[in-house]
């Protein structure tokens, strides 16, 4: 069945290289005792809730009260009150009040029952229901309710350690109509068969998350594309192992983050209960979704401050997991010094080890496009993109036309791109552009457009020194090191595959460690051009259902005006892009306001710079607060006692006697300044805000990482 619509089977030539697991036989149909944990997992409740906050299990706080009594003043409260009725009642029954409080049983009492034993019992009655309302009138007034609803709430809080999930809690079974363990959808699309295996192998543990995952994807394609019958077939046949990933694998090894594929969700930490913090959010678990990422992202943050470890790997891992279910599609960059963080290699169907000699896979030059022009433009980008403000002439458009003016020339002769050494060699040797315009002639081209374009690339080539720096650049690239590593389409048959970053209509998983000693130059190159493919690609699919992500762990010196506005295309086409910086320094300061305002969600991590702080701290506004100002005066009187009296008030607490002045206002404050960013945030934590593809924005959120 790999070659049906909902399955990933076109992804199976990628993949060759890998070994696919084994999978396991179907189990029997008796389901043990115990309840397997995906079922408790699909039952969990997921209510609606803000952006960015992990709906599994979550529980949205009660509205907030803004004229609470605080802890504090309830304790003092419920003391004094229990204290007066302590005192009210002592006296009461010690009969220093009087017996005055006795004379409404005395004169409802028929005087011939006193001294009897009804008097006596109905005398105790009486005194008890008196001490009870007094009981009660005092707990009122001290509020001694609401006070125990409090300590209710911390000591069912206190058990749960600081910054950990909370524990599960047990939901009441819901019916087979509504339980996701029985699949009512496709028992109400008459797919009750493939229900009824699907259901035995829930309940006998062989299915995951993944596959759960992966058979909804499926069951929604088979349903849009008329194909329902063949769905039954394939599960029935199958079970947990139908309709499978291109790879054949069901999941991925070693997990290191908590994963909710039912909403595509995963965590990455835990907003801190504190005031700095929007009051539903505090407490609560933050997590990132296709619906959050599709805005793109930057973390920014120094060495060690988690970017990586608690950021990126996590994102990487939910990326993967929905790939395997035939959702998401990714590509992952990494560099020398954190590729050891990166998942294992089993995790990806796709490595390209540049520079690494055994590596399987190459990587495509051009990005699998076949217009020359765009060809072109994506290859300036990469080359010298960074050097639109420098006067040497790095303006890429100018480069784009250098470039088309032979790529054009030579596709028209050997139909196909030149690969590295050809394109250095035409940029470098007059000689090579005249035998290209020969091959033109000899192919009765002598007035063609290519003609034309090859004499116009001559006179340009002499006005200027853009040629001269392309060259330059383009001989980073050819390097031994880098020998068969950079192929163009058609070119001849080498000892690499080349990967295409094309590739994103298919849900593939692809891993490109670039080189990071001897050769960084080369790898800020590469990564620009990664990007570069990947925006002009992901927009350019025709279909968009598969979520397409590119994780750039290291972006420095990548960012350009062209890539800004990638960047703001892929909102619409179901893409984002994920950066990291150690530092904002790492972008051209006319770019870094710009790169700011382009990108849906923004972190920075503790440790960030005074200088860095400052832009997200503009980026992320202002708020009206209330402030209170509190004015002391110094109280003077005329009066002879009054000065007696403040003297004696003076002597005793040691300090004048003033009166005090409230003024509560309005103002406009920083969400977060520059100062708290740089110096106040606690090792391990960031301040995160998020833009979903809908519009919804949130306030910076201070998120413990390690959460």
């Amino acid at each position: 069945m790999a070659g049906e619509p909902w399955t990933s089977g076109s992804n199976e030539s990628s993949s060759r290289a890998l070994t696919p697991p084994s999978v396991p036989p179907p189990p029997t149909k008796a389901p043990p005792t115990a309840l397997p944990p995906l079922a408790a997992w699909l039952r969990t409740p997921r209510p609606e809730a803000g952006p960015g906050i992990w709906r599994c299990g979550y529980e949205p706080r009660s509205p907030k009260d803004l004229d609470q009594t605080p802890t504090r003043r309830l304790v003092v409260g419920a003391l004094a009150s229990a204290f007066l009725c302590w005192a009210l009642i002592s006296l009461l029954w010690d009969g220093y009040l009087g017996d005055y409080w006795v004379w409404p049983y005395v004169a409802i009492m028929p005087d011939s029952t006193r001294g009897d034993m009804i008097w006596v019992i109905g005398s105790w009655v009486y005194a008890l229901g008196i001490t009870f309302g007094i009981v009660i009138f005092f707990a009122r007034l001290g509020r001694l309710p609401e006070l125990g609803r409090r300590a209710l709430q911390r000591a069912q809080q206190a058990p749960q350690p600081t910054g950990a999930p909370p524990p599960p809690r047990h939901h009441p079974t819901p019916p087979p109509e509504q339980d996701p363990v029985h699949w009512p959808h496709l028992r109400a699309a008459g797919a009750e068969q493939a229900a009824d295996r699907l259901r035995d192998e829930l309940l006998a543990g062989a299915l995951s998350d993944v596959d759960q995952a992966r058979l909804e994807r499926a069951w929604q394609v088979a349903r849009s594309q008329q194909n329902v019958e063949a769905f039954v077939r394939e599960v029935v046949s199958k079970g947990a192992a139908a309709c499978p990933h291109g790879s054949r694998q069901r999941d991925v090894s070693a997990r290191v983050a908590l994963h909710d594929l039912v909403l595509r969700q995963v965590r990455i930490g835990q907003a801190t209960d504190s005031d700095r913090n929007p009051y539903q959010y505090r407490g609560a678990g933050i997590a990132l979704d296709p619906g959050v990422l599709g805005t793109s992202a930057l973390v920014v943050g120094p060495a060690g401050s988690g970017k990586t470890a608690r950021v990126v790997r996590p994102v990487v891992e939910s990326l993967c997991l929905q790939a395997l279910s035939g959702q998401a599609a990714v590509i992952y960059v990494t560099t020398g010094s954190v590729n050891r963080t990166a998942p294992a290699d089993d995790a990806f169907d796709v490595v390209v080890g540049v520079g690494d000699p055994d590596s399987v896979y190459g990587l495509d030059l051009y990005g699998g496009v076949t217009d020359p022009d765009e060809a072109a433009t994506l290859l300036a980008e990469a080359l010298v993109g960074d050097l639109t403000t420098s006067p040497a002439g790095g303006d890429s458009r100018r480069a784009a036309t250098l470039l088309a003016q032979l790529i054009g020339p030579y596709q028209a002769v050997h139909a196909r791109f030149p690969d590295v050494p050809e394109l250095r060699e035409l940029l470098h040797d007059d000689a090579a552009v005249g035998e290209l315009r020969s091959a033109l002639e000899s192919k009765g081209r002598r007035g063609s457009t290519w003609v034309r374009e090859l004499d116009a690339y001559r006179r340009q080539a002499r006005s200027g020194t853009l040629d001269s720096v392309l060259e330059d650049r383009i001989a980073l690239l050819d390097r031994p090191i880098f020998e068969d590593f950079f192929t163009a389409p058609g070119s001849p048959p080498a000892r690499r595959r080349p990967f295409s970053v094309r590739a994103l209509d298919r849900p593939v998983r692809a891993r490109i460690d670039l080189p990071e000693r001897g050769h960084a130059e080369a790898s800020r190159i590469l990564a620009r051009l990664l990007l570069a493919q990947f925006s002009a690609c992901a927009a350019a699919r025709p279909d968009r259902s598969l979520f397409a992500a590119l994780v750039l762990d290291d972006a420095s010196q990548t960012v350009t005006p062209n890539a800004l506005r990638g960047l703001q295309q892929l909102r619409s086409a179901h893409a984002g892009v994920l950066l990291t910086l150690r530092g904002l320094d790492e972008v051209p300061e006319h770019l870094r306001s710009s790169l700011l305002g382009a990108v849906g969600c923004r972190a920075v991590c503790a440790g960030v710079s005074p200088w860095d702080a400052e832009r997200f701290a503009e980026a992320w506004g202002t708020e009206w607060v209330e402030t209170r100002t509190v004015t002391n005066r110094q109280l003077v009187s005329d009066e002879p006692m009054t000065k007696v009296l403040h003297g004696l008030r003076k002597m005793a607490t040691g300090r004048y006697v003033s009166a005090e002045s409230v003024t509560v206002r309005q103002e406009q404050r920083q969400r977060w300044s520059a100062s708290e960013l740089a110096n106040e945030l606690p090792p391990g934590h960031a301040v995160l805000s998020m833009t979903t593809v809908r519009g919804e924005r949130t306030p910076p959120v201070l998120t413990n990482l390690n959460g």
